[in-house]
C-alpha cells in the first residue's frame, strides 16, 4: 500500500512540472495502475475504495491534466509545424527550384519535398506542379502563397512586439535601398539610432523591382525606391525627397564649362551610365527620348561608386543626382552643370508592407520618415 501511494505522489507532482516530465508521470501512472489491478484480485471492491479512493480521484485528475497538457502541446507543436512549411513554400516559390530552395533552408531536398506533400495534404490542394522539375505554382497554390505572406508575416511581428514588451524597444531592421538612394539613407538611419540605440540596421544595394520582391516576401522590412514612375503594389509609402539630375563631367570635357545644358547636349557626350535593369536608367532614358534623342552609354554598371570613379578620370560623363555627387566628394577636377527641360524631380520614399500592425521597429521607422521628409503634406 505504501509503495502504491508513494507512486501515486510522485506521479502527481512530475505530471504538474510540465511536458519534460510527462513520460516519466505516464510510465509511473501505468506502473501503479498494475500494482493496483493485481492488489484489486486479492482485495474486496469495498476495501479497494476505502484503501485507494482518493488516489483514483487524484489519478483521475492527473491523467485528465496530462490530457490537458498533452493537447496544449500538441497544438502549439502543429502550429510551430505549420508555419515551417509555410515558410519552406515560400522559399520554394522565391528560388522557382528544389535544390535551391533546400540549400537556402539549409535542409535536404527530399525533406523539402516532403513538407510540401504534407501541406498539400493538410489542405487539400495541389501547391506545385511538378514534372521533372519545378514547374511553378497552380492557381491554388499562387492562392495559398499570399495567405502564407500573411500568416508568417504576422506571426513574426507579433513575436517582434512580445519581445519588445519584454526586452524595450530594439530589434534589426533590414533596408533595401536603389542605388542613388543610397548616400541618403544616413540621413534616416543615424538619427533613427541616436534616439533608438538598441536598433541595429543591414542595408542592401538593390534594384527598385528587387526590393519591391524581397518586401513582398518578407526578406526585408522595409526598402528605399521611386514612389511615381513605376506601380508600387501593395506598399505603405512615405515620401522622403525628390531626385534631380544634373550632367557630371570634369573641366576640360565638352560642355564642362556650360552653366547649363539640355538632355540632347548631354545625350551626345560619353556617357557611363546605371544598367538597364535600375529603375533611374530607365528614367534617363524617358527623358533623353522625350528630348528627341537616344541615351547610347559607352559603359555600364550597377555601381554609382564604379560611374564616378569613370568621370573623374577626365574621359567620360555621367548623369546623376546632385545630392549623390556631393556625398561622394565632389572636388576638382569635377563639375555639376544642370540639365534644362520638364522638370525631371523623381519622388523617393520609404516603403514598408502593406500591413497592420507593423513592428514596433518598422512602425517607428516609418513615423520618424515621415517627421524628416522633404516633401510637404
Amino acid at each position: 500500500d505504501g509503495v502504491v501511494a508513494r507512486l501515486a505522489d510522485i506521479a502527481w507532482c512530475q505530471c504538474r512540472h510540465g511536458k519534460r516530465n510527462q513520460k516519466i508521470a505516464l510510465g509511473i501512472a501505468q506502473k501503479t495502475g498494475q500494482l493496483v489491478q493485481r492488489h484489486a484480485r486479492r482485495q474486496s471492491t469495498a476495501l479497494l475504495t476505502f484503501c485507494y479512493g482518493d488516489w483514483l480521484k487524484s489519478a483521475g485528475q492527473c491523467i485528465e491534466s496530462f490530457g490537458t497538457l498533452g493537447k496544449m502541446h500538441a497544438s502549439r507543436d502543429a502550429t510551430r509545424v505549420m508555419n515551417d512549411k509555410l515558410e519552406f513554400f515560400m522559399v520554394l516559390a522565391r528560388e522557382q527550384h528544389f535544390g535551391r530552395a533546400a540549400q537556402e533552408l539549409n535542409i535536404t531536398q527530399p525533406s523539402l519535398s516532403a513538407a510540401i506533400k504534407q501541406l498539400e495534404e493538410q489542405l487539400g490542394v495541389m501547391l506545385v506542379r511538378r514534372g521533372a522539375r519545378y514547374q511553378g505554382l497552380t492557381p491554388e497554390g499562387q492562392r495559398v502563397l499570399e495567405w502564407a505572406r500573411r500568416i508568417v508575416g504576422d506571426t513574426r511581428t507579433m513575436r517582434e512586439e512580445m519581445r519588445a514588451a519584454r526586452g524595450g524597444f530594439a530589434g534589426h531592421v533590414r533596408i533595401a535601398a536603389i542605388p542613388t538612394a543610397l548616400a541618403m539613407i544616413p540621413q534616416l538611419t543615424t538619427p533613427f539610432r541616436d534616439k533608438h540605440p538598441g536598433v541595429t540596421f543591414t542595408i542592401l544595394s538593390r534594384t527598385s523591382i528587387e526590393v519591391l520582391t524581397l518586401l513582398e516576401n518578407l526578406e526585408i522590412d522595409a526598402g528605399i525606391t521611386y514612389l511615381e514612375n513605376e506601380p508600387l503594389g501593395r506598399v505603405v509609402s512615405v515620401p522622403l525627397y525628390n531626385e534631380r539630375y544634373q550632367l557630371i563631367t570634369s573641366v576640360g570635357n565638352q560642355h564642362a564649362d556650360r552653366k547649363q545644358v539640355t538632355w540632347q547636349e548631354a545625350a551626345s557626350l560619353p556617357l557611363c551610365l546605371l544598367t538597364p535593369d535600375m529603375q533611374n536608367r530607365r528614367i534617363i532614358n524617358q527623358h533623353i527620348a522625350e528630348a528627341g534623342a537616344e541615351a547610347r552609354p559607352t559603359l555600364e554598371s550597377n555601381s554609382m561608386i564604379t560611374l564616378f570613379a569613370h568621370v573623374r578620370t577626365g574621359k567620360w560623363a555621367s548623369i546623376m543626382p546632385l545630392d549623390l555627387v556631393e556625398s561622394l566628394g565632389m572636388a576638382e577636377p569635377v563639375r555639376a552643370i544642370p540639365i534644362v527641360g520638364r522638370d525631371a524631380g523623381h519622388l523617393v520614399g520609404l516603403v514598408a508592407a502593406h500591413r497592420e500592425p507593423h513592428t514596433p521597429v518598422v512602425s517607428a521607422l516609418l513615423h520618424f520618415a515621415r517627421s524628416i521628409s522633404e516633401i510637404d503634406g
